[in-house]
């Protein structure tokens, strides 16, 4: 149920309605918009309707029962767009986000050299990887907590906010101290005690899609997250399984429209996943801005036939700049249409 405050109410009848929603044995989330405020009240779907009683409070100017199996991501709770602020960058505003860096950390030089450069060229953030699940237990599965202070390092010499993959709950507090974003990657996806815990951290989240899922189980997976109180959740599509073997996935734009149709959660785009081949990502990153996106996540590194792990798939800087120069043409285009 979506519990609607009216535009006077007081942050006193706020206070007294929360409280009420957790008498009835429900979990309230308030989400604070321009005009005015409201709760989300999730729990057992069985005995919804007995929060039905709380249009009789006062401040509350209705009590609308949320049709999505996604209750918190969804449109019916909030109608505005989700804005997250990382430092003084904001993803889901009117500024088209670049997230960029190498696959995984190797060693100070790779990461530094790549976190200075991709700044110069446009980046808003950096990207490594310190923990990599890998298909084949033979491959390199990154440095570790060494790989997370590399990170950090990299991250104030550019004065850059920095995003890794976690893949362990266990592992989530710790990589808290090092980041500013946790990202979930497309094998976890439907980990649910991992995304519980994500959850439960005060760190922003990049989703990636499932390279199976269906975008009602992305959005699905989206709320186990939100459900534990941590409503800065970005989705990253970054391509489905399919029949097709020409690309390492294929790259699901129509993805983005519905999402913007269906959740006010920021959605980015990983084409260098999603093809597996830098010559396809250029090409697929345009046509991600042109369909709507509000970041990209690029795999650059300084040596992409010596990266230690998805070489084939990460442009060179030369690469890298060449993109965010044609990115930048194309949304000053589309901002005057």
């Amino acid at each position: 149920m979506v519990i609607v405050m009216k535009p006077e109410a007081t942050e006193e009848q706020l206070r007294q309605v929360i409280a009420k929603i957790e008498e009835l044995g429900y979990k309230p989330h308030v989400i604070y918009g321009a005009t005015r405020n409201v709760i989300g009240a999730v729990g057992d779907e069985r005995g919804k309707f007995i929060l039905q009683s709380l249009e009789v409070l006062d401040g509350v100017e209705a009590v609308i029962p949320i049709l999505k199996p996604y209750k918190l991501a969804s449109k019916e709770v909030k109608k505005e767009k989700t804005i997250i602020n990382v430092g003084d960058i904001s993803i889901g505003g009117s500024d088209l986000i670049i997230i960029a860096g190498p696959c995984a950390v190797e060693n100070q030089e790779q990461i530094v050299k790549t976190a200075m450069t991709v700044k110069s060229l446009g980046a808003h953030i950096l990207r490594g990887g310190a923990y990599k699940p890998r298909t084949s237990p033979y491959a390199f599965q990154g440095l570790g907590e060494e790989g997370l202070k590399l990170l950090k390092k990299a991250s104030e010499i550019s004065k850059m906010p920095v995003v890794t993959e976690v893949i362990n709950p266990e592992h989530v507090d710790l990589v808290c101290e090092y980041v500013d974003i946790l990202q979930i990657g497309t094998r976890n996806a439907q980990n649910f005690e991992l995304l519980k815990r994500v959850g439960q951290a005060d760190k922003p989240v990049i989703l990636k899609r499932g390279m199976s899922m269906t975008i009602k189980e992305w959005l699905m997976s989206a709320e186990y997250i939100l459900s534990e109180g941590n409503m800065n959740v970005i989705l990253c599509e970054r391509g489905i399984r399919t029949f097709e073997t020409s690309t390492r996935n294929t790259l699901d734009l129509s993805a983005i429209v519905v999402l913007k149709e269906e959740t006010h959660l920021p959605v980015i785009v990983d084409p260098s996943h999603a093809t597996g081949y830098a010559k396809y990502v250029l090409p697929m990153a345009l046509a991600a801005v042109a369909a709507g996106a509000d970041g990209l996540m690029i795999e650059v590194h300084p040596n992409p036939e010596k990266a230690f792990s998805d070489g084939p798939q990460s442009l060179n800087f030369d690469a890298f700049g060449k993109l965010t120069e044609k990115i930048k043409k194309l949304t000053e285009i589309i901002k005057e249409c």
